[in-house]
Order: structure tokens, then sequence, then C-alpha cells
């Protein structure tokens, strides 16, 4: 397979200082260790790259001590760790190394947010600069895409996903395996890692009842009643399957405008293929009746893609009122509100709700289409 340069190569590198550590965040099989090894090819300097799946790894780092972890060091520069949340209380061993070895660059990368941060959050305070890497973006496939191609592939990233595997599997049936495998080896393996989290069948069933609700506000009481779980234990797997880079969240946008609503949440897949085993359904889109929720999970997935990728500052919500008017996604950057209605017929009429527009005058809004998303998300 081609190298496909990751948008935010050049962002990792500026970000490499003198002690200071450099945390890459992403679900598994998104390619961290492919981008490590460009990066450490690209930048030319001595390194040290561990493994932290690798037992060796493991003794290597046993004897939390400075004189330790100098002689391990040596005349290096730089120091990489891939999967670091493996190794037990890894962020006292980087606080001790960036403290008290001049000079020493660190890159490590992590499949969980959650583990990460319990283990070198507070270490690490004040010395860390965090990134994420997802599945490929539309914005990285064009390197090795026209337009016309990349427009040509639409339907079937919708239904596949961008997991960078998948870019030299061409059987349907390969992908579905490959999906399969995905869940089931890799993101099912991180989420039952977590100690307490033994039910694997309480979570696919989660997941795929937030797979039916793309784009609607999700009731934590009616999901727990559908699971046999207690509200407070959906809200606990959920927040972990958002940290393990599975799902993610959108707030309400309010202003304690009375009629607007203000605590709920509506929640996306980070991929439309993971979306899409889950439900076991890839069928084409002609033989679907989804492909609104499709297209609404896509090309948010892809905005918040290019967002991270392009260290964008800013918040994203839905709107929607005790009246039923509804806007999908609002960003506010910059001290401006951005509405955006998504829609997969870009013939239908759309207006901006009378409520949003009478109460912020001054925002903007869009719909974002198959004919006009191109420059929302590349």
């Amino acid at each position: 397979m081609e190298f496909l340069t990751r948008t935010i190569t050049e962002y990792l590198i500026q970000a490499l200082k003198p002690n200071k550590v450099v945390v890459l965040l992403g679900s598994r099989r998104t390619g961290k260790t492919e981008l490590i090894h460009h990066i450490l090819k690209t930048i030319q300097k001595k390194y040290l790259l561990f493994d932290g799946d690798d037992f060796t790894t493991l003794n290597l780092f046993q004897p939390r001590t400075v004189e330790n972890f100098k002689a391990l060091i040596g005349n290096n520069e730089l120091v990489v760790i891939d999967e670091a949340q493996q190794i037990p209380e890894i962020g006292k061993a980087l606080k001790l190394i960036v403290d008290h070895i001049p000079g020493i660059q660190v890159l490590i990368t992590g499949s969980s947010a959650f583990d990460i941060s319990n283990k070198i959050g507070e270490p690490l305070t004040g010395r860390k600069s965090t990134f994420w890497l997802f599945p490929f973006s539309h914005a990285e496939y064009i390197q090795k895409e026209s337009i016309i191609e990349s427009t040509g592939k639409l339907q079937e990233r919708m239904i596949f996903g961008c997991y960078p595997e998948l870019i030299h599997l061409h059987e349907r049936k390969e992908k579905v395996t490959y999906l399969k495998e995905l869940v089931s080896s890799y993101l099912m393996k991180d989420i039952l890692s977590f100690e307490g989290i033994r039910n694997a069948d309480k979570i696919l069933n989660l997941l795929r009842l937030i797979a039916f609700q793309i784009g609607k506000e999700v009731s934590l009481h009616e999901l727990g009643r559908q699971l046999g779980l207690h509200k407070n234990t959906v809200e606990k797997y959920l927040d972990l399957l958002s940290k393990t880079f599975v799902i993610f969240s959108i707030n309400a946008f309010s202003r304690n405008l009375r009629n607007e609503i203000s605590k709920s949440k509506r929640w996306y897949f980070y991929d439309n293929g993971i979306r899409n085993i889950l439900i076991e359904n890839m069928n084409d889109l002609a033989l679907r009746n989804d492909t609104g929720e499709l297209w609404e999970n896509y090309i948010i997935s892809e905005r918040i893609k290019f967002q991270k990728n392009n260290q964008m500052l800013v918040s994203n919500y839905f709107w929607r009122t005790y009246q039923q008017q509804e806007i999908d996604w609002i960003e506010e950057r910059d001290g401006k509100l951005y509405a955006y209605e998504i829609k997969w017929n870009p013939d239908k009429k759309v207006k901006v709700p009378s409520g949003w527009e009478n109460a912020y005058p001054e925002s903007t809004f869009k719909v974002i289409h198959p004919r006009n998303y191109y420059s929302w998300i590349v």
C-alpha cells in the first residue's frame, strides 16, 4: 500500500521539543505505528523505539529510577513508546525521564484516552501535547485520488468506512471479514481490558442501540431499560466507548432560552464501517432505509477529523427546541456561530428555523449535501 501522508504529521514533528512528551491517541489499526516509523525516517534523530505490548519492554521499564533510564537511553535524542498504556505506571517513568535527562524528546502512542489519561495525566501536567489519529480522512485520500475518484468512492466509504487497511482490500467479502475481526479482536479487546468490564454482550448491544439512533437524542434511562442496566452503568460504558475511539457525543446548544433543549446528547461513530458491521448491514445504499443516517454520521465524523487534523479551536453542538425545531450541527469558533443542516438529498428545500434565526441573527446557516460537502471536510 502506498503511504498516505497523515495530516497531523507536521504538527507532531513540530511538537517534539526537549523534555516534553508528545502523546498520539487513536484506536488500534488507524496507522499509529506506521506513522511513527514515517516520522522516524523523516527527522533522522538517534532514537529508541519500544513496544508496550512486548514483555521485554515491561522489564526494561520496571526499575523506575533515574539511573536505569539514563543507562537505557544513553546518547539517544528521542524515546518512542508504542502502546505506552501497557507499561505499569508509565506516567511516573516518563516524568523521571523528562525531568532528569536534559534535552530528551519523547513520543508515545495509546489506543485508549481513558487508560493513557489515568496513567500519565497528573505526572505529566504541563509537560505534554496530545494529538489524535483517526481512520483515513477524505483530505488524506485525495493525495492519491482526483476529486472525481474520491467522490465516486463516497458511497463505498459510507458503508465500509475508512480504516487504512481497507485501501488494499478489493473484495466485499474481504472487507466484511476485516471489519468483523477489527471489532472482535481489537476494539472489544481494548474495551474489555478495563477492570470491571466483563460483559461483552452488553457493550455490543449498547453499541447497536446507539447505531440505530444516529442523529437523535439518546436517553440513558431508556438505554438502561432495554439493556437491563442501571443508567449510571450505561453512562460509564458510553464514556469508555468514547475514550476508546468507537463513538463520540455532541451536546445540545443553548443560551438558556426557555424553549431550547439543553441537557441531551447525540452520539455518532468515528467510522461508518464499525457502525454497519455492528448492525450486520453492509448492503449498498440502494438496498437500505438508513441512507440519511449514514450520510449524517459520515459527514460529521469527517468534519471531526478535519477539525482535529487542522488543530481548530471549535466547540460542536446540535440545536433543538421543545417545539421540534432543530439544526443538525452548530459550531462555535472565534466568537461566532455557524449552523449546518445535513441532507442526503441536495434538492430538498431547507430553511433556517425561525427560532434559531430570531435568537441568533448574527449566525450563518448552510445545508451540507453530496454536491457541496467537499469544501467542508477538505
